[in-house]
Parts: structure tokens; sequence; C-alpha cells
């Protein structure tokens, strides 16, 4: 595990396109670029196998992505750990996180490792298509994709 530094845009930047669809994501009507944006690389050797970015604004530490591209390692687990300690050593008193009503993957992820539901905003992915079309309609398991779930954990 290490930070994410300067070099690392190119390759982070490919990584959220091959797996967000864009070099964008819009979470709660703004827009984030998370490669340039704090984060944390899981590498094992030179192969990045984890990556996670956030953002902090006053005392709120929000996950802006995560991905752990070896399942079942405790990847994922191991790049939240890594955000909430940077949080907690900025002072932070929140970290948060916004998913949509298809990922139940994370939904559940998140939940085992100590997030609680925070706030359901129906029809919020509406408003992003706007800024972002290419947000599909349907999501994980034929879910259509419709709502943002916050999830949090007090720090």
């Amino acid at each position: 595990m290490r930070a994410v530094q300067p070099q690392d845009h190119p390759p982070v930047e490919k990584l959220i396109v091959e797996h967000w669809g864009a070099a964008s994501m819009v979470i709660h009507g703004e827009v984030f670029y998370p490669a340039d944006l704090p984060g944390f690389l899981a590498l094992r050797g030179q192969e990045i196998c984890g990556l996670v970015t956030y953002a902090v604004q006053a005392r709120d530490c929000e996950i802006i992505s995560l991905d752990a591209f070896q399942p079942g390692l405790g990847i994922g687990s191991r790049l939240v750990e890594e955000v909430k300690s940077a949080a907690q050593a900025l002072g932070c008193r929140r970290l948060h996180l916004v998913t949509t009503n298809d990922n139940i993957n994370a939904l559940a992820f998140y939940q085992k490792r100590g997030f609680r539901l925070a706030e359901l905003r129906p029809n919020a992915i509406e408003a992003s298509r706007r800024i972002k079309p290419e947000i599909p309609l349907i999501g994980e398991n034929g879910i259509p994709i419709r709502d943002e779930i916050e999830l949090e954990m007090e720090l």
C-alpha cells in the first residue's frame, strides 16, 4: 500500500476510465475526477491490484472510488482502512461515500466494515445523467440505476 503520487496520474486515470466508463464521476450533483484526488494504491510488485480515491471537505472525508481488482484478498478492506487512517490524521469526524441502488455488493461490503445507511436520494441519478449522459440505465443484476445511497461512519 502506498499513497497515490503525481506520477501515478496516467495509470490511475486509465484504470478509472476502464472500470468506471469515464475519467469523471458525478456524485450528489458534483463532478469529481478521481485521478486528480488523493488516494492509495495496493500494489503487487509493479501491478496495481487496488485503488481508492477520496476528497476531504471541512471535517468530512468522502470515498469517491474504490476498486479491488483481485476480489476476496482483503484489498478493498485495507484500502478503506488507509483512507480511514488518513481522514483521522486530517481531523475528519466522518467518513462517507455514495453508491447506487443497484450496487448490492458495495452495500454489503461497506456495512460489513462498519458503515451505516445514512441517506437515500430517490431519483438522484436522473440529475446526474444530465451532467454525465453515459451513466447506464441498467446496472448490476439487471437493476435500474435510479437512486443514490449514502453510507457513513463516525471517526
